[in-house]
């Protein structure tokens, strides 16, 4: 989320009200800067994007935890494709040149999605401790599409409700704008009050719950004497390696990435596609 490219957060390192925040780095650095971000915001596009297509040219992805995923891919596809491009010539040049209007929906958009994308990853892990703690009642559930889709609005509407009120309404309760002419970050940055709060249930309380959920996978699967493959596929998963160990999402890359391949074999048909 957003830190002043000038500001600290005792506030004594601020650009004074009216001017803009120095430039931070000389022009070398601002060209190797610019290039690295350039590389992540590709490849977080195209990652994310090959994610959510995956979900269009292959239907047996379409199931209820894995339409978690996609929910996942949406966030981050979008911190990729809008919040990252309007923060760099912002962190780079030290100036924000896109108005105050546009600034405060930039902020909600911004922290809309880094939150989603941390109550997505607590989502995703909820869902495989369900499907390991009780397996019948979660595979009786699989084809409960509208369930899914509603834990998914649950999570966005929570999203917002963290930071979004916040970010519209702070200067109004608080009568004046703290916000020099040329930066852009929330009003509430540098109260301590308010960061500690949503700290909490931004991060806190998302780490503890995720390392509980994944703790309880794994020590049950170990009380487990027969090991079965289907017991061995309900591991913890990891949101970034699942969808390229998945053979069901790497079948629909190969679709995407070789249009012309009718016929996809399970093995080596990805090593073809990149000959």
């Amino acid at each position: 989320q957003v830190l002043p490219p000038g500001g600290s957060l005792n506030g004594s390192g601020g650009a004074a009200a009216g001017e803009p925040a120095a430039r931070a780095f000389s022009t070398a650095w601002t060209a190797l800067l610019g290039g690295l971000m350039a590389l992540l915001i590709a490849a977080t596009v195209v990652g994310n994007a090959l994610v959510m297509l995956a979900f269009v040219v292959d239907s047996s992805l379409r199931t209820q935890n894995n339409f978690f995923l996609l929910n996942l891919a949406i966030s981050d596809f979008l911190v990729g494709a809008f919040c990252i491009p309007l923060y760099v010539p912002y962190v780079l040049t030290g100036k924000w040149t896109f108005g105050r209007s546009f600034c405060k929906l930039w902020l909600v958009v911004d922290y809309l999605l880094c939150t989603s994308s941390v109550f997505n990853i607590v989502l995703i892990s909820y869902d495989r401790f369900l499907s390991v703690t009780r397996a019948v009642t979660y595979r009786a559930q699989q084809g409960d599409t509208k369930r899914a889709v509603r834990k998914m609005v649950l999570v966005w509407v929570l999203a917002f409700l963290l930071y979004g009120p916040a970010i519209i309404s702070w200067e109004h309760i608080s009568g004046r704008s703290i916000i020099p002419e040329g930066e852009c970050y929330a009003e509430f940055f540098y109260n301590w009050y308010f960061l500690i709060s949503a700290s909490t249930l931004e991060f806190f309380t998302p780490f503890l719950s995720v390392t509980f959920f994944n703790l309880s996978i794994y020590l049950n699967i170990q009380k487990r004497t027969k090991v079965r493959m289907d017991v061995i596929q309900e591991a913890p998963v990891n949101p970034i390696l699942y969808p390229l160990c998945h053979y069901s999402f790497r079948r629909a890359f190969i679709k995407l990435l070789c249009p012309k391949k009718l016929k996809i074999q399970p093995h080596n048909s990805l090593d073809h596609c990149w000959k």
